[in-house]
């Protein structure tokens, strides 16, 4: 199988909580051979786990962090990726709509490998040109 999908930040550590949303839950357990996960996902991730204090539960998220690297492909940002995020900002703030730099690079890796973003936060990714966008979430 081939990968189509990209998850972003909000869908992986949607998975982590005690209830997650069942839609995201069934979704990526029927669908995790085709996700993959964006390299500025991973560092998101590892931030929010590594800002906890010291504690029995940010041991948990950290060895379930390391689990979730295993189970998916991991994608760069590459060349391609960059210039076509340099491009996309630049074309976004000429028109009023600067883009933050963790969702523009998300949403250039999904681009730049023809992938759709699966994300709660669909309105944060509107703007972008050619960016495929869907949500798993029922809530």
């Amino acid at each position: 199988m081939s990968t189509l999908f990209l998850l972003d930040t909000n869908v992986i550590s949607e998975l982590a909580k005690k209830q997650p949303d069942l839609g995201v839950e069934t979704q990526v357990l029927a669908r995790q051979a085709n996700c993959a996960l964006a390299a500025p996902t991973v560092e998101e991730l590892c931030f929010g786990v590594a800002r906890l204090p010291k504690s029995a539960r940010r041991d948990l998220l950290e060895r379930w962090l390391e689990g979730v690297l295993q189970q998916f492909t991991l994608l760069p940002i590459d060349y391609r990726a960059a210039l076509w995020l340099g491009r996309e900002r630049a074309r976004l703030a000429s028109v009023g709509n600067p883009a933050p730099r963790a969702d523009g690079e998300i949403a250039a890796v999904a681009v730049i490998n023809g992938l759709t973003l699966i994300t709660r936060n669909q309105k944060d990714f509107a703007n972008f040109e050619g960016l495929q966008v869907d949500s798993w979430f029922t809530a």
